[in-house]
């Protein structure tokens, strides 16, 4: 993943380095019909083909990585910016020419796009059979019978209650280190730029009991580190109701912080992380629970989006750029060595010159170790677009967005120098890509180093003393010495 770019990216992280790749997973003898899925986008949409591989793999699908053989093709779709978009389809056109030669084959949309563009890419551009939003996945085996009878099959219904919680996963295009853990779907922080509320619904948290128990089973598996992942999972809440009141006072209330306290106790060799946070959630319970356990990263991704309290209000983000910064001086109190890294835009409606200076002095303040950053891009359905005018020119929006990189830059490559000369406990996740005599694995605050292979093995514990960096790479050998963190 490059950390410092682009004009691409969402809201939410992306892992460019799965973005737009087949995920597979060996299905079993009696399977017989092939899957082909693709996934673009945010983490939560890789969570979500794992979801969509389980519930087809009952169904009778196997994957794969070939398309050609392939019966059905998915595409699970991200509608944060038009880009996205736009690949989707030009993926899609290049599908619609292979059905000249295999009419049998199906192709769908899946998650972000499908609700938004339904009566598009099914009637008017015909690019796609099926179209499924993200709470209808474990209808997919029925929408896929209704196109083989010769019918289109839509389902993009929203729910207020699915969240997949009984459903296993299957883990798809994995190291067999790191894996994924959805705690919750559906988002309720309607900020003016975002579309996500209107494509995945309300927001609702999952048992934690299921969590947990999911948590097990990937450890007995062999996994080391898990990320919980939710539009917000600060706002993640079991047994209260939208107005804060206790469902069934027999049970239990579990927040955000209790869950991730309880998964850390799984076992003190699995890792978690999480993604992503909202500023305004984001409580000192949560960095008290996170500094009480070695094992729950130190690493904070807490998407600012800008540094002016005006601009903060149009975005209707609920918090001042004095909240903010409030709270990056709590995790630095609580957690000294906790890393942080954000999401900035770039030329959101009615930003001035002013408005923009404060993004960029903000950032001189925090330091971020790296940040996600784009120009804004008008969706529609959004409340920026029924309120406010898109009044920044492009040019002006991409001189904006190269200075606040080329500061980021700046910044990233300080905090990874700074890291030279000490010695961090890694997790090892697989070989490099640059070489077969080294593996690559990262710390607690998510910084990736690059070592010597020695007698390591993929998924274990190593020191690795660094002694060198790239401007985002850690480079070392591992040591006996022991580790600062």
């Amino acid at each position: 993943m490059n950390p410092l770019t682009s004009a691409e990216h969402a809201h939410e992280p992306l892992d460019e380095s799965l973005q737009g790749l087949p995920t597979v997973v060996s299905g079993t003898p009696t399977n017989t019909r092939k899957l082909y899925l693709e996934s673009y986008g945010c983490q939560m949409n890789f969570s979500d083909s794992e979801i969509v591989a389980s519930i087809l793999n009952d169904a009778g699908f196997s994957t794969t990585r070939n398309e050609a053989e392939a019966d059905l093709v998915l595409l699970n779709t991200c509608a944060i910016r038009e880009n996205a978009e736009q690949r989707v389809r030009t993926r899609l056109r290049q599908f619609k020419k292979a059905k000249k030669d295999r009419p049998q084959l199906v192709v769908g949309v899946l998650g972000c796009m499908a609700e938004r563009l339904k009566e598009s890419l099914l009637e008017q551009e015909k690019l796609v059979d099926l179209v499924v939003g993200p709470d209808a996945y474990r209808d997919i085996p029925n929408l896929v019978d209704q196109v083989q009878g010769g019918q289109k099959a839509v389902n993009v219904l929203l729910s207020r209650e699915e969240t997949y919680a009984e459903i296993s996963p299957v883990r798809l295009d994995t190291n067999g280190v790191t894996a994924f853990i959805s705690i919750m779907r559906g988002c309720d922080n309607m900020c003016s730029f975002c579309v996500v509320p209107f494509t995945r619904g309300r927001e609702r948290s999952r048992d934690p009991q299921s969590i947990v128990r999911e948590a097990h089973e990937l450890f007995e598996a062999g996994y080391r580190e898990v990320t919980l992942l939710g539009q917000n999972v600060d706002s993640y809440k079991w047994n209260v109701d939208n107005k804060g009141q206790v469902k069934n006072p027999e049970e239990p209330v579990v927040r955000f912080a209790e869950l991730m306290e309880r998964v850390a106790m799984v076992n003190p060799d699995l890792r978690v992380r999480f993604s992503t946070s909202h500023p305004k959630d984001m409580t000192d319970d949560v960095l008290h629970a996170m500094a009480k356990h070695e094992n729950i990263c130190k690493y904070i991704h807490l998407p600012a989006q800008s540094g002016n309290s005006d601009v903060l209000k149009r975005m209707n983000r609920g918090y001042t750029r004095e909240w903010y910064l409030e709270r990056i001086d709590a995790i630095r109190r609580i957690m000294p060595v906790c890393a942080i890294s954000t999401d900035i835009i770039a030329g959101f409606c009615g930003e001035t010159e002013e408005d923009h200076a404060d993004t960029l002095s903000m950032m001189e303040s925090v330091q971020y170790e790296m940040a996600y950053m784009f120009a804004y891009s008008e969706r529609p359905k959004t409340l920026a677009e029924r309120k406010f005018e898109d009044d920044v020119p492009a040019e002006m929006k991409s001189r904006r967005l190269q200075e606040i990189i080329a500061l980021q830059k700046v910044h990233g490559a300080a905090r990874t120098k700074a890291l030279v000369g000490h010695t961090y406990r890694v997790l090892v996740e697989g070989v490099s890509k640059k070489s077969d005599e080294e593996y690559f694995g990262r710390t607690t605050h998510n910084a990736v180093v690059v070592f010597p292979k020695e007698n390591a093995q993929r998924g274990t514990y190593v020191n690795v003393h660094v002694d060198d960096c790239t401007p985002v790479t850690l480079r070392g050998k591992i040591t006996t010495a022991e580790a600062i963190i």
